[in-house]
């Protein structure tokens, strides 16, 4: 039996907020979006072309053509057009601030560099209730937890970081936990996934992040995280918080030793999830960072992120929104990719370590000025909006 609380808080994930501003129209109106006249160089990109503006699904050989195609210029006015049928020339962003309250992890995945070992490892970190609290603080919108899987915290700790954050702000939006904190969190707790997704909607969760997923491939896996969830856990999580109205987002870690028929696959069985379920809000490619892990000589090229972002786009065409990650992929990649099928910034981040930890070039956080300055240098108009996509202002 749900609990009155645990009633009223899945009402509340699905409401729209009560000064949601009526919507208007921006600079473009999608269904006034006009077929360009593109010229082709890669005369492999002029099938893609085809089915796009007949808007028929693309499949693993139109991927493949994407990644590896040298026409950019073609491939960003495809892969644009798509987004700016599905938004206009909106494009989104949030006042958010990371929290990772802790680093200490029973993993040891290869590509990591935020994760500290539970004994003995002097980068690791505990974060104290005033520590945890002081992210809450009234101009920011949305917070985004993740953190290390803690070999001793309990599981009533987890449930606990949500409760109290919501208590200090009943109108932020909570993203919080991957598939991989909530698989754990089943283990620790004896409890069933959908028992700790109740749990956690109960305490004030409006929505999961997507991080955990990597890239869905058993050869990747065993190398670089055998003692992770895979696949089938991962989507188990997911496809339980769509079932009970959680929306969440969905990753891929790109630019390692993955293939791009790897990656290609990955974005195939999400779409496929999605057609079932429809809980994805945003499909984030994120780029892999070398920092001491150096699996690869150098990280992902410009070039590589902008194919890997439009080819996201293209493919996934049942999730709204493919984000241009700018802490992983740099301010001005992140700019150019709003023409390439972006139409989301993140935001403004504050304190994230994740990345940074990973030796991220980019700015530990953002402010809003920043990000409406991005979007606006790509043409294109910025639109605040909370974890939950829920419009709050046009900044036209």
């Amino acid at each position: 039996m749900i609990s009155d609380t645990r009633r009223a808080n899945f009402v509340r994930l699905m409401a729209p907020l009560a000064t949601d501003p009526p919507r208007v129209d921006v600079t473009l109106d999608p269904s006034m979006v006009e077929t360009p006249e593109v010229a082709f160089r890669d005369p492999a990109l002029e099938s893609v072309w085809e089915k796009v503006t007949a808007g028929e699904r693309l499949d693993r050989e139109d991927g493949l053509a994407i990644l590896r195609t040298l026409d950019l210029p073609a491939l960003g006015r495809m892969a644009d057009l798509v987004a700016r049928r599905r938004h206009g020339d909106r494009v989104y962003f949030t006042l958010n601030r990371q929290l990772n309250p802790t680093n200490v992890c029973v993993l040891d995945c290869a590509f990591c560099d935020f994760a500290a070992r539970p004994r003995n490892d002097p980068r690791a970190y505990e974060m104290g209730w005033d520590e945890i609290l002081a992210h809450v603080t009234d101009d920011i919108t949305e917070i985004h937890i993740v953190g290390g899987l803690h070999p001793k915290w309990g599981y009533d700790k987890y449930v606990e970081i949500v409760r109290r954050i919501r208590e200090k702000s009943p109108s932020l939006t909570i993203k919080a936990w991957t598939a991989v904190e909530i698989d754990f969190f089943a283990k620790i707790g004896g409890k069933s996934i959908e028992a700790v997704l109740e749990d956690m909607v109960e305490a004030g969760l409006d929505a999961l992040p997507g991080g955990g997923a990597e890239v869905f491939s058993q050869r990747v896996k065993e190398e670089l995280y055998p003692h992770k969830i895979g696949e089938r856990e991962w989507f188990a999580v997911h496809d339980a918080a769509h079932r009970m109205g959680i929306p969440t987002n969905c990753t891929l870690l790109y630019g390692h030793i993955e293939t791009h028929e790897e990656r290609v696959d990955h974005v195939l069985k999400l779409r496929e999830q999605q057609d079932r379920t429809g809980g994805f809000q945003a499909f984030i490619p994120l780029e892999y960072q070398t920092g001491t892990t150096n699996l690869v000589e150098r990280q992902a090229s410009a070039m590589e992120d902008l194919r890997t972002i439009a080819m996201s786009r293209l493919l996934f065409d049942n999730v709204p929104h493919v984000k241009a990650y700018w802490v992983m992929l740099g301010e001005q990649t992140a700019e150019i990719a709003l023409a390439f099928g972006a139409t989301d910034l993140d935001g403004t981040i504050g304190d994230e370590k994740i990345a940074h930890m990973a030796l991220a070039d980019s700015a530990a956080g953002h402010a809003r000025e920043t990000l409406t300055r991005m979007i606006r240098a790509a043409g294109k108009v910025p639109v605040e909006r909370d974890a939950l996509y829920r419009e709050i202002r046009i900044w036209d």
